[in-house]
């Protein structure tokens, strides 16, 4: 079975990428050896900091909604949850689109490096949908509660110009990837040990409210499965059209 995550080093930086061009979707068997390869870094003692990438024209386009149900989305995030739950540092290097779940995917790192001419985006809104991937968490810790609003309720893409601006990345590179790479290699400079303690302090709150932001969050994703406005925001997006929304 071909490998969906492929794994590199240089020096103490590991260097994962998602092999699923152009949009990289994911699904469970992604996320699962995403977080298995995560898990299993974090006990080699050769690797200070991750470097998450991919292949292709985007980061990642979303979750592919194949087989979407209540028990689907919670096996998704509880994949999700491991991702979050690793010890050390990850930095995304974002090019193309981050779009929904791809955009949490993103936010799931400590840091991001993004193209000028990326587009993040939390379309959700436009899809009949709620949040999820516990944007509900990590979007108002980056940009603030009422820019975190306003970008849910309006699903507008962000360009990696404007990400740098509001706070949704950390640095803005025509290569991301290398822009990535050379800030994991600062971070892996320092002490392994240092890094990972830092970490589990810094972001022990945001993995008890990211855990509780998941359940939330499927339930609330649960809830409008089956509503007409779903089924039309899923349709027009696939038909590239404007939505048509009842309310229903």
């Amino acid at each position: 079975m071909s490998r969906l995550v492929g794994i590199s080093g240089v020096g103490r930086v590991a260097v994962l990428e998602m092999q699923r061009p152009p949009n990289n979707y994911f699904d469970e068997a992604l996320l699962t050896e995403l977080a298995d390869t995560l898990q299993d870094l974090d006990h080699d003692a050769a690797v200070s900091c991750v470097v998450l990438c991919s292949q292709g024209r985007h980061f990642c386009a979303g979750a592919d909604l194949r087989g979407m149900g209540e028990a689907w989305i919670r096996r998704i995030y509880r994949q999700a949850f491991r991702v979050f739950s690793g010890r050390k540092p990850i930095i995304a290097a974002v090019q193309g689109a981050a779009v929904g779940g791809g955009l949490g995917l993103a936010l799931a790192a400590d840091f991001r490096v993004v193209a000028p001419t990326a587009r993040l985006t939390a379309n959700f809104a436009r899809l009949g949908f709620h949040q999820g991937f516990a944007l509900t968490v990590t979007l108002p810790r980056l940009v603030g509660e009422q820019r975190a609003a306003e970008l849910l309720y309006t699903s507008r893409s962000v360009s990696g110009e404007e990400a740098a601006t509001i706070g949704l990345c950390d640095q803005v590179s025509d290569d991301p990837r290398a822009g990535a790479l050379a800030m994991a290699e600062r971070i892996a400079s320092s002490a392994p040990l240092s890094l990972v303690a830092i970490r589990a302090t810094l972001r022990r709150r945001l993995v008890g409210e990211v855990s509780t932001a998941l359940d939330v969050e499927a339930a609330a994703q649960t809830a409008l499965l089956g509503t007409a406005d779903f089924a039309e925001g899923v349709s027009a997006a696939g038909e590239r059209r404007p939505p048509k929304f009842v309310g229903s």
